[in-house]
């Protein structure tokens, strides 16, 4: 391979000079590349050439010295800087930084090109490109041979682990463990310093957040310096992704030796193997999932009509033919918006795969057993108990829910949640229905545009009975009957008497209560309930009259609101 002691040789580019790090003259240079840009940092590997004009670090020794800091520290082979451009001599403080790690500095002669400068040293360093491609070559065959012979991910972090002599860990797209193999050479164990149970973060969110989100962002590995017990621990992280949809990380931690350039080859073809490893896996779990999520669906639209079947199945899915059970459903909506439908789906699956193993982690809190499936972005979650116990109050089963909202907003950003609470059941045989009142909460609930984030189906008792019972010919002339001359007024004189009643009712009549929920004052909002007396030529005080009312208002909401 072509080194920088060779580089200085080359008649077609006589007269690059270096003016520092001479220990570093026997550093070999696999690429050559530009550096215009302190963003590239990210992107460098070792026995990289950089050339630069110099512009961006003229002005900033602080930038000077990094550049020189960051290449040295990834084994780059050197910096050679055209010169009479932005510099006529290359600054003391990069020289003595240069001089310090061993990082040879070099000078280009102003009238050469730096992509002629390119061309020159490529065309003498593809005789070591084609070695290396076999190498890379026989690395892919071994790697994926491992994955067609069901190796997974063991099998591959070791083989990944012996080729870059340095230990692995492959987490998954949310810096869960997955696994990862320590080496015996290695001086500083990974228990050390990492957080080695599976399915668990290994590394913490102070170090995790600053990786790009993004995989359009990630070039190839990132470098990034993990700090821990004291230690300062050089990390090279690489994407495990098929286009944009990130499966998970290889996270490579330099131990034992620094990387060199076919060991950032070797990083590349494992994430390839790995990403087909995730989507195989993906599968499989998907078949598993369909088959439970067509169990349920049967169960929950009342289809298994077979006791045998029922009793039969529900032992292999864990719920008891003689417990009474009610049923949650969470609606998931997430507030990004996506152009392509897939990379939704995708998306609203692994958020609600989240949710339900947030779920399952607080399942004792609930006055029951708890069972949950995800599907599309719904969760839905059964709660059963032994029929001989008392039914679960209204009130209780809305509190675990209200913890299930607190649970899942805390902890899933960028997301909305609504969960609706069906009545509770003497037997599986009718769970169904209770699947339908949590469902049909929902459905009021977005309906109504409801700020309440948890609802009982109790709670929308009077308009499921309207709903469901009186077609909207009848409601609109029941509504103009009881209340058409308040509407019309409102439509007249652009105020809000009708908000106003409903209000008054909501505050159990009580005016100072009401008056301060719409932010007005109480003269006001007593001016306005004896304008509503005066239209209805009612003191509102007979009970009967009341009634009327209150349903009208109920039927106003599902007039105006759906």
């Amino acid at each position: 391979m072509l080194t920088v002691r060779e580089l200085l040789k080359i008649k077609a580019i006589d007269g690059i000079k270096i003016v520092a790090g001479e220990k570093g003259l026997d550093n070999e240079i696999s690429i050559v590349n530009i550096i215009e840009n302190p963003d590239v940092f990210d992107w460098l590997t070792s026995n990289e050439l950089l050339l630069s004009t110099g512009y961006i670090f003229k002005d900033s020794e602080e930038l000077q010295n990094r550049v020189i800091r960051e290449l040295a520290e990834i084994n780059c082979a050197g910096l050679c800087i055209k010169m009479k451009r932005y510099f006529d001599r290359l600054p003391k403080n990069m020289i003595d930084l240069a001089n310090k790690y061993g990082l040879p500095l070099l000078e280009l002669p102003f009238e050469y090109t730096l992509s002629r400068v390119i061309a020159i040293i490529n065309e003498k360093t593809n005789a070591d490109y084609d070695a290396l491609n076999r190498r890379s070559l026989d690395l892919h065959n071994d790697l994926f041979r491992i994955a067609l012979e069901g190796g997974g991910l063991e099998q591959i972090s070791a083989e990944l682990s012996d080729t870059i002599r340095n230990p692995v860990v492959i987490l998954d797209r949310d810096w869960n463990l997955l696994h990862y193999t320590d080496r015996k050479d290695n001086g500083t164990p990974l228990a050390q310093f990492l957080h080695l149970a599976k399915n668990r973060p290994a590394f913490p969110l102070a170090f995790t957040d600053t990786i790009p989100k993004y995989i359009s962002d990630i070039k190839k590995s990132i470098k990034r310096m993990y700090c821990a017990n004291g230690l300062e621990i050089k990390c090279h992280i690489m994407p495990i992704a098929v286009t944009d949809y990130v499966y998970g990380y290889i996270v490579v931690l330099q131990t034992v030796r620094g990387l060199e350039e076919f060991d950032y080859v070797a990083l590349e073809h494992a994430a390839t193997i790995l990403a087909l490893d995730r989507i195989k896996a993906r599968e499989i779990t998907a078949v598993k999932l369909r088959i439970r999520q067509d169990f349920f669906d049967d169960l929950l639209t009342g289809k298994i009509t077979s006791a045998e079947t029922l009793q039969s199945l529900s032992d292999l899915h864990g719920l008891k033919v003689d417990y009474s059970y009610y049923c949650i459903v969470v609606h998931i909506e997430p507030d990004a918006t996506y152009e392509d439908m897939v990379h939704r789906r995708y998306e609203l699956e692994h958020t609600a795969k989240k949710c339900a193993d947030l779920i399952y982690g607080i399942s004792g809190k609930a006055a029951g057993e708890l069972t949950c499936y995800y599907k599309n972005n719904q969760i839905i979650v059964l709660i059963g108990r032994n029929e001989n116990k008392p039914p679960v109050p209204i009130s209780e089963s809305k509190s675990f829910a209200q913890e299930l909202y607190g649970l899942l907003a805390g902890k899933i950003n960028n997301t909305t949640f609504r969960i609706g609470i069906g009545r509770e059941y003497p037997s599986i045989y009718s769970l169904h229905k209770s699947f339908s009142d949590a469902h049909e909460t929902i459905r009021l609930m977005l309906r109504f545009k409801d700020t309440k984030a948890v609802s009982h189906f109790d709670d929308y008792g009077v308009y499921h009975l309207l709903d469901t019972n009186m077609k909207i010919p009848d409601m609109e002339s029941f509504f103009l009957q009881t209340l058409g001359a308040v509407r019309d007024y409102d439509q007249e004189h652009g105020v809000s008497l009708i908000d106003t009643l409903e209000y008054y009712f909501a505050h159990q009549q009580n005016v100072s209560a009401a008056a301060k929920a719409m932010f007005i004052h109480r003269n006001t909002f007593i001016y306005r309930i004896d304008k509503i007396k005066e239209l209805l030529h009612t003191d509102l005080k007979n009970a009967e009259e009341l009634l009327q009312i209150q349903l009208a208002l109920k039927i106003f909401r599902l007039l105006n609101k759906g």
